[in-house]
């Protein structure tokens, strides 16, 4: 392709093409779902890495905040990081027209026009072909399980229906998440499926290959694994259950069955967190409901029934011990693949720093967001089902308890407070995206507030 080597970036002039490139991504980024910071402009947008990763390919490393960009080796900036891979022509295809994010008007990529070259058939090939080799481009290292063979020639497609991540499928038979806010150390989506399969655990697909940097620290960019592609996830199966009249308990107790070996595997594969830190869990979650009863108004009648429960968590019996958890469980989580339940996406809550969600936690976190997933679902359409939430919340329970050997409705105060700070959580997610929303955590809060059930 012409020109292409005036890409390759030299660490002393990376500003050259940044500057060049700077009007079109404050444009851009905050249009993009995956942006975390849709509700202020870039203040602020530094380079902190750039690899060409291919020929017309740019990998990007980009800092977006109020904060000073660090020195080479120092500390991680406060703000954002985000990884973008950006092609450049002088004359892209036409089929690239929604992936188009501008013509660049000087510096050294004057002319050419910068995409998302996720988009790009091409660079999806390119890069499942750097996954199946390992190896090296500058900072970016390429590393695969030579167990775990990957064929070549794959038809890429790009998945549409993810928010915080870009995913490329592969022939249906792998998919690679691309982490698009990126933070230092290992991300939990490579680390625990990894663990998990060395521990035997057949309910998380394990990883094949995956992506790192080493600049500007060490990072996980992205995570290749086999794609179910018979499966279905259990946010459609239920509410498909719901429009036919169906009942759902069975799968809801073979889901319950299926969690608790994910987390007796996670038990076994890592090491327990400390003993006897409900009274600082329940400090945690009274502050954030402090919070978010100031910004949603509609929770203000409900915060001292709101607040008994977490003070009831200070003073119960500590329940089963703190371990690595899924951290962010819903239907949108878990795959059923014949009569098979999977678990899928460990990176838990992206918004939440990467040492909190590397932490160990009370499992009793992960059935609570699985509860409140089931009200979701029967209150999706009118009239409410809020009988059949009960009854899949009592399967999913009676079968997590079938093969954990405890029962998590046995721990009533345990599961209130992590069901009501769920709920809390999902009243501020909702006043702020979604507002039409907000009357299902607030049906929650309110029965959560004055009966505790």
């Amino acid at each position: 392709m012409p020109k292409t080597a005036s890409l390759r970036p030299r660490r002393a002039h990376l500003a050259e093409p940044m500057a060049s490139l700077d009007g079109l991504l404050r444009e851009w980024l905050p249009r993009q779902r995956w942006f975390a910071g849709k509700d202020r402009p870039v203040a602020e947008l530094g380079l902190l890495s750039m690899t060409e990763l291919f020929p017309g390919c740019l990998h990007l490393l980009v800092h977006t905040g109020h904060g000073p960009v660090p020195a080479p080796g120092g500390a991680p900036p406060a703000g954002d990081c985000y990884q973008l891979l950006l092609g450049v022509r002088e004359h892209p295809s036409p089929r690239l027209g929604r992936a188009v994010i501008g013509r660049v008007q000087d510096g050294p990529l004057a002319g050419r026009t910068v995409y998302d070259a996720l988009h790009d058939p091409r660079t999806a090939q390119l890069l499942l072909e750097r996954l199946r080799h390992p190896g090296k481009a500058g900072p970016l290292r390429f590393e695969a399980d030579p167990s775990r063979p990957v064929p070549g020639g794959l038809a890429p497609r790009l998945l549409d229906a993810e928010q915080s991540n870009s995913s490329l499928i592969y022939g249906d038979e792998f998919i690679l998440k691309l982490f698009r806010r990126v933070q230092p150390g290992v991300n939990p989506d490579l680390e625990v499926p990894d663990a998990l399969a060395r521990q035997g655990c057949d309910r998380v697909p394990a990883p094949v290959a995956w992506m790192r940097t080493t600049h500007p620290y060490e990072a996980t960019l992205g995570v290749l694994q086999p794609f179910l592609n018979d499966a279905s996830d259990g946010w459609t199966l239920s509410l498909n259950a719901l429009a036919a009249g169906d009942d759902f308990t069975a799968q809801a107790h073979e889901l319950g069955r299926a969690m608790a070996d994910v987390h007796l595997a996670l038990a076994e594969a890592f090491p327990p967190g400390p003993p006897g830190e409900n009274g600082r869990t329940a400090a945690a979650m009274t502050e954030r409901l402090t919070a978010a009863a100031h910004c949603v108004p509609a929770l203000q009648p409900f915060v001292p029934g709101l607040r008994a429960a977490f003070a009831a968590l200070s003073t119960c019996d500590s329940g089963p011990p703190a371990q690595r958890i899924h951290g962010d469980l819903h239907l949108g989580q878990v795959l059923r693949a014949g009569r098979d339940w999977f678990v899928i996406d460990f990176e838990g809550e992206p918004s939440r720093p990467l040492s909190e969600r590397r932490s160990a936690h009370s499992p009793v976190r992960d059935i609570a967001g699985m509860l409140r997933s089931f009200d979701y679902a029967a209150r999706q359409r009118r009239p409410w089902r809020p009988e059949w939430a009960r009854r899949c919340r009592e399967a999913f329970c009676a079968g997590y308890a079938a093969r954990a050997g405890w029962d998590p409705r046995k721990k009533h105060g345990l599961l209130r407070a992590y069901e009501t700070d769920r709920a809390v959580y999902e009243v501020l997610y909702e006043a702020r995206h979604r507002p039409d929303w907000l009357p299902v955590p607030m049906a929650a809060i309110e029965r959560l507030a004055v009966r505790g059930d």
